[in-house]
């Protein structure tokens, strides 16, 4: 599969898609409670997208090669899972940390966001393992320009990581987006600057570190789906949709409710 160019029209298109799935995290942020389920989240998300937003939830039966199809609508993952996990009838408790993670098709394209919630007080560690990974995903993010390459992406986000005492997941990556949830190309979290695709204006692709405050090897649940750390450390991830414009990046799954951007980024 190429990679594929989005022209102009298609970025205002996945410009509001991604606006619609940013909102659905500002809306569901204001349930993460300890008490809630991540059930009841997934059914809020759900009435969202479809009733209100008039859009589709793209998780929803998602079947790649060699998966059962996914029951739910959106993705949470608590603690040490790392990702892919299922919404189901555990209450959140107070300190848990989750991910919640977002994809809304809207006219036929995709916007594709992940943010980290602590519930109620999370410990120091916690916190400053969602922190740095929202920063992690913003050193990616910083090096997107035309005539960069994708592995200056993961090279910033490893050693950034790295440096300070975490470890970057290998098995999973950013993905190319538009009219397909996953496509070309795949965006590494690690990597050697000058390696890979150089990056040309009308690319659209994800940027969604997994950090792990233990070691990086993972293992996959019995239900096929949910991925954890081996050695049940936490792990956190941030995910935002970027294209690659003539003089840098958009950021396109952003809305009101967003978090703003680490100091270190200016403009």
């Amino acid at each position: 599969m190429t990679i594929t160019i989005k022209s102009a029209a298609d970025i205002a298109a996945m410009r509001i898609a991604g606006r619609l799935t940013s909102e659905v995290l500002d809306m569901l942020g204001q349930h993460v409670k300890p008490g809630i389920t991540t059930e009841q989240l997934d059914k809020i998300a759900h009435d969202h997208i479809v009733h209100v937003q008039k859009a589709i939830p793209a998780p929803l039966n998602y079947q790649p090669a060699g998966y059962t199809p996914y029951p739910k609508s959106i993705c949470t993952s608590i603690n040490h899972q790392v990702c892919h996990g299922i919404p189901n009838d555990r209450p959140l408790k107070n300190g848990d940390i989750v991910n919640i993670d977002v994809t809304v098709i809207k006219d036929g394209w995709h916007g594709d966001s992940s943010r980290m919630f602590v519930v109620g007080e999370g410990s120091i560690a916690a916190k400053r393992l969602c922190s740095f990974t929202y920063e992690a995903m913003w050193k990616g993010i910083q090096k997107v320009k035309p005539g960069a390459r994708l592995g200056d992406i993961g090279h910033a986000i490893q050693t950034f990581a790295e440096n300070a005492g975490f470890s970057v997941v290998r098995e999973f990556c950013g993905h190319g987006i538009g009219q397909v949830f996953h496509e070309e190309p795949q965006v590494l979290h690690y990597g050697r600057p000058g390696t890979l695709d150089e990056l040309v204006p009308g690319m659209v692709f994800t940027i969604e570190p997994m950090i792990n405050a233990g070691r990086r090897e993972i293992k996959e649940m019995g239900d096929g789906w949910t991925i954890v750390t081996k050695d049940r450390s936490l792990s956190a991830q941030w995910e935002h949709t970027i294209v690659v414009t003539d003089t840098g990046y958009e950021v396109l799954t952003v809305s009101d409710g967003s978090p703003p951007p680490p100091a270190f980024i200016t403009g």
